[in-house]
């Protein structure tokens, strides 16, 4: 028995509510000046939405206009947006990076995305019932040697018998066990949702938002952030060296691994694992400026990543060289 498991949750879960908003600023600021700096985070929840953060831009961005896109004018809007830091701005103006970080990247070849299969699963079922029920909800899947053996659905305004007729009609393309377990809205039918129900909170969704549990995350959050913050920039060239080099090897699994020092440019690590065997990461300028140069991270295209993930999406760091 070979388990492992994934979740994926749905654009209108409050956490991805919150992660859009985020994404949402990141990219109204670099619309007018690629040079901006952003770190939002962003609050919801029972009518009150908060944005509180550092931005140095000359972008004039309207957080209250951007944040109703996502949400009705029942709720509060509260905004507390700051200039970054002269301290940290003056090791990122000098090219370093702008925090300290250990960044994750990985590749696999068991699927066309690159990605475990338990996350590329649990991503297409949450994106198959989003079709028929565009609210709040949940994805996961447990696989028994590479067959879908569980399968846990919640969506709000479906039905359990709802769920279960839509989940069968998408397991006839999947590979599945005869037995397989399925539960739908296994706490019952609900329709108080979204952030009615609970909070959301930017960057809450980490395993979510790269390759599942099973993979290490380095630990710093995507959303909200301009990429001179490696925790976003590096962890997409980490992903680009990992693709890069599960092409070249023709390998099966890869890992790559940066840590920075903030206010440094170059990382005090670069290695990748190939097939388990591991060596200095070679023939990439991983400097922030340089990340942000080759991989295009100065333009607005970032709302997109926090919806389904920052990986496996076609995105320019899921593409070998």
């Amino acid at each position: 028995m070979n388990l492992r498991t994934a979740e994926s949750v749905s654009p209108k879960h409050p956490d991805k509510i919150c992660d859009q908003i985020s994404d949402s600023i990141v990219d109204a600021a670099l619309a007018q000046d690629p040079n901006s700096r952003v770190a939002v985070e962003t609050l919801g929840g029972h009518k009150l939405l908060t944005v509180i953060g550092e931005v140095s831009s000359d972008a004039d961005i309207d957080y209250t206009k951007i944040a109703r896109r996502f949400i009705d004018d029942s709720y509060e809007v509260r905004v507390q947006v700051v200039q970054q830091s002269s301290e940290i701005a003056s090791g990122v103006d000098l090219g370093g990076a702008g925090d300290q970080g250990i960044m994750v990247g990985y590749a696999t070849n068991e699927t066309k995305s690159l990605l475990p299969l338990e996350v590329e699963l649990s991503r297409a079922l949450n994106r198959y019932l989003y079709t028929q029920f565009p609210f709040d909800g949940k994805t996961q899947i447990t696989l028994n040697n590479d067959q879908v053996a569980t399968i846990v659905a919640s969506f709000q305004h479906s039905t359990k018998k709802e769920l279960e007729t839509l989940i069968n009609s998408w397991l006839k393309s999947i590979p599945h066990l005869s037995n397989i377990e399925i539960f739908a809205n296994p706490a019952g039918d609900w329709k108080i949702g979204g952030f009615d129900a609970d909070t959301g909170l930017t960057g809450r969704k980490l395993a979510v938002d790269s390759y599942g549990p099973r993979i290490p995350i380095g630990g710093g959050a995507f959303s909200g952030k301009d990429a001179s913050k490696v925790d976003r920039s590096g962890a997409y060239m980490a992903r680009k060296i990992a693709v890069d080099y599960l092409k070249k090897r023709g390998a099966k699994e890869v890992f790559a691994q940066l840590a920075y020092a903030i206010g440094v440019a170059e990382p005090v690590e670069a290695i990748v694992s190939v097939d388990g065997v591991e060596e200095q990461v070679t023939g990439y300028d991983l400097t922030p400026s340089g990340i942000i140069s080759f991989l295009k991270l100065d333009r607005p295209q970032f709302e997109q990543t926090a919806q389904y993930g920052h990986f496996g999406n076609n995105f320019p760091w899921d593409k070998a060289s």
